[in-house]
């Protein structure tokens, strides 16, 4: 299992909240927002932390273009329209970011987004193309596990159509592009929602072979307060989960493999 913490670089609460849970707890793996506000306090921790396996959070909604230095938009569905209009363009504004993170030489095998925009056509097309391009193999492929405990049916079906509508076309998309990703994923529907209980649940429950598990953690300090999210307290949750010895307790009476990208 990969246990895979979004966000690193959006602040230094998050920063350090994702680095306690790699030392401390299960968190093996981050992806990194090269347009964080918090992206040279991220990079100053990853060079002091080299066994956290570093990856790109590739960014196209909230937060500001490398490029432009123009506000992205703020929603998906804002995405959509300025995709269409052509006042998006995710291959350069993707690569620029890719370029930014190698520039501070870390050396990214793994890539996810935003939002997880890469549900969309043109978008995965140009994470594709630069997977291909700067060979960094392994691609996130988020189609959930069945949900991990207690989590709202609106949830479920939310998770459950995403995967019935894209999963095909998702699949052959990272297969003429060569890329890689783990067997099952799960996150989706437990972001926000997870904690000690659900996690020792997921982790019981885990299917034969390679799972990438998606997390949320931060301390809970003033930048993650008057940021732009709507998981604030939820992140500290996770970070609590993550380090509880029960959780750790629960991996090794299930033999699960903690691993990160570098080692599959």
């Amino acid at each position: 299992m990969v246990v895979n913490a979004d966000d690193f670089g959006f602040t230094r609460d998050v920063n350090e909240g994702i680095v306690h849970c790699h030392r401390q707890g299960i968190l093996t793996a981050t992806t990194l927002m090269a347009n964080g506000d918090a992206f040279e306090h991220a990079i100053q921790l990853a060079r002091e932390t080299p066994t956290l396996d570093v990856g790109c959070h590739l960014v196209l909604v909230g937060g500001c273009s490398l490029l432009s230095a123009q506000r992205f938009p703020e929603s998906v569905s804002e995405l959509v329209r300025s995709l269409a209009s052509g006042k998006v363009k995710p291959y350069e504004e993707l690569r620029a970011q890719v370029e930014r993170i190698l520039d501070a030489n870390i050396k990214p095998l793994h890539l996810d987004t935003h939002k997880h925009t890469h549900l969309l056509p043109s978008v995965l097309e140009a994470v594709g193309r630069i997977s291909q391009n700067y060979k960094i193999p392994w691609v996130r492929r988020p189609f959930d596990l069945p949900p991990a405990g207690d989590v709202s049916l609106q949830r479920r079906i939310v998770g459950n159509l995403i995967e019935f509508f894209r999963k095909r076309r998702f699949d052959l998309t990272l297969k003429r592009y060569h890329c890689r990703s783990t067997e099952h994923f799960s996150g989706f529907s437990l972001t926000g929602y997870l904690n000690t209980a659900r996690l020792q649940f997921l982790i019981e429950h885990l299917p034969a072979g390679t799972t990438e598990l998606m997390v949320h953690p931060a301390f809970l300090g003033p930048e993650l307060v008057g940021a732009r999210t709507r998981l604030k307290r939820s992140r500290l949750v996770e970070l609590e989960a993550l380090t509880d010895p029960k959780v750790r307790e629960a991996v090794d009476t299930q033999g699960v493999t903690l691993s990160g990208y570098r080692d599959i």
